[in-house]
């Protein structure tokens, strides 16, 4: 196929995107269109393709997944979590801002969702920051940053998609994202306990009231949760889509007879926004199913591996340069549709250079999680603002700082690839 293909495929995903098309339909419009323009396919493939690109077992973990969160906030353990994160970090000036980021960790934890731990974490510390004195566009860029950690600490639905796109073990994945998470998670509490006190924001007793101190023991058992799916999966007991119903089995011990705050009309609503956000999750999969086959079947997947190898032969630079296209692309698209539009492509050159799936897979994934905080698009962001009820651009001036601390993290564990691989190296 040569660059007319090409040029009909990316000019009407781009015009689509211009005229607010949803990223998942302009995905398949364009598909469409290049396949009709230039004959590359029946026009059947379409839904056949799409099918195809649904069916895999390792899939069905996203609702699980899904499910499994939504199940262990109705069963009230977000407050608990919160309780758990302020009795570990203490009281003292900007123990806010550290029990935000520890929150979303721990939520990220069971959600594997950034807009899912956004919204849980700051409904309930947003309100109490702008009581002690925290400017809300930093609360704001804070609880955006840290809640996309829950794409990167394990169980995580950007990890499926990734390991399902490119063959990567999905368990190896799992257990890969605990040490960047925590790096993650470390910087942007360096950053925003210094900016606290720097600033004065806050005060000894600043977290005095957010939560009530008994039943703090219970979020403890929010830990149970991954412990049992990364355990489960590394140890051959389960695979990552039983691990999401094991999930699921044990949230609805923990609502039904540890809090007993589930009841059948939250577990029906848990169900249906399961259902809800799981259809939107698996339409960009297969939509971008078949942008991708139409890619491969221009062979494009050829032609970046040429292009490459053509270029350096050097590893690092290689991931330097993936680093930088990734950091655009996450800017403007939605985070699902660029790993399935680039990974395919990049994970058939990256074994040219000996970079390992895994290394890159998190690194990928870390990438996405600042783009999910970079406007125009930035979800994890635009989310974190509507909780704190204030436009976006009011957290702009205080990005850098935390975006800076994320990329810092990226770049570590970009040039130090023993941080990712070392423990599913250990654990294998």
């Amino acid at each position: 196929m040569g660059g007319g293909a090409l040029g009909t495929l990316f000019g009407v995903f781009a015009a689509a995107l211009l005229i607010d098309v949803p990223v998942a339909s302009a995905l398949g419009l364009a598909a469409m269109a290049a396949i009709l323009a230039h004959d590359i396919a029946p026009l059947p493939v379409v839904a056949q393709q799409m099918v195809a690109g649904l069916d895999s077992f390792p899939l069905l973990a996203i609702p699980l997944f899904v499910l499994a969160g939504g199940l262990m906030g109705a069963a009230g353990l977000t407050g608990r979590i919160v309780a758990l994160a302020l009795s570990l970090v203490g009281q003292r000036r900007g123990a806010l801002a550290a029990v935000a980021v520890v929150a979303c960790m721990l939520f990220g934890a069971l959600s594997g969702s950034g807009v899912a731990d956004t919204v849980a974490i700051g409904s309930l510390v947003l309100p109490a920051m702008k009581r002690a004195g925290y400017p809300p566009g930093f609360s704001a860029g804070l609880l955006g940053c840290a809640g996309s950690l829950g794409t990167v600490i394990p169980p995580s639905i950007v990890m499926i998609v990734y390991g399902v796109a490119t063959g990567t073990s999905i368990g190896q994945l799992f257990t890969a994202g605990l040490v960047p998470g925590v790096l993650a998670g470390g910087a942007l509490m360096a950053v925003s306990v210094w900016r606290a006190r720097r600033e004065g924001w806050g005060g000894a007793g600043e977290a005095e009231g957010l939560v009530a101190e008994e039943g703090a023991w219970v979020g403890l058992l929010a830990l149970g949760a991954p412990l049992i799916i990364v355990g489960g999966i590394r140890g051959g007991i389960f695979t990552a889509t039983e691990a999401g119903a094991v999930a699921c089995l044990y949230a609805l011990v923990v609502g039904l007879v540890a809090t007993r705050a589930l009841t059948l009309a939250s577990l029906w609503g848990e169900l249906r926004r399961a259902a809800e956000t799981s259809g939107v999750i698996l339409y960009v999969i297969a939509t971008a199913s078949l942008f991708g086959w139409v890619l491969g079947a221009m062979g494009a997947p050829q032609t970046v591996t040429a292009w490459l190898l053509g270029l350096t032969r050097d590893p690092t630079v290689v991931i330097l340069l993936a680093m930088a296209l990734l950091l655009v692309l996450g800017t403007f698209m939605e985070t699902i549709a660029v790993i399935l539009l680039l990974a395919p492509m990049l994970s058939t050159a990256l074994p040219r250079y000996g970079i390992d799936p895994v290394h890159f897979g998190l690194l990928l994934t870390l990438n996405l999680a600042i783009g999910a905080n970079t406007p125009p698009l930035g979800i994890d962001l635009m989310a974190a603002c509507r909780v704190a009820g204030i436009p976006m651009r009011e957290s702009f001036r205080h990005l850098p700082a935390l975006l800076g601390a994320m990329a810092c993290v990226l770049l570590a564990l970009a040039l130090a690839p023993d941080l990712v691989l070392w423990l599913p190296r250990r654990l294998g």
